[in-house]
């Protein structure tokens, strides 16, 4: 028997973060936010040409994806060290014992004492 599932995929699409293009579709609304207030900022305010409304919006646009975007998109991901995992078998020893287990120890100990007297 083959090792293909019973079920078909017919959406390819479902489970993954959606894109438009290559650009992540929740960064595309606070993009067309920063575009249009470094458009009022640069070329309505300050007087400033196309070149450096755009650079502003640029900057604007990639501090905001660099800060907030998710999984492989995020650049500054990579820089974050990974935890290094490593199994270990190690017997459980109960640090802070009950009452009731010191009592039954207490009890134990002193039957061997008893039994080593005679």
């Amino acid at each position: 028997m083959s090792n293909k599932s019973k079920y078909r995929t017919v959406n390819t699409t479902l489970g993954k973060q959606p894109n438009i293009g290559p650009f992540p579709a929740e960064q595309l609304i606070p993009w067309a936010i920063i575009c249009g207030v470094s458009y009022y900022l640069a070329h309505g305010l300050f007087r400033l040409n196309w070149v450096w409304t755009c650079g502003i919006a640029a900057w604007g646009i990639s501090t905001w994806w660099v800060l907030t975007a998710n999984g492989s998109w995020k650049i500054l991901s990579k820089f974050i060290a990974t935890p290094h995992w490593t199994r270990a078998c190690i017997s459980y020893q109960q640090i802070l014992h009950s009452h009731q287990q010191l009592n039954t120890r207490n009890q134990n100990e002193t039957k061997s004492r008893k039994t080593h007297r005679r």
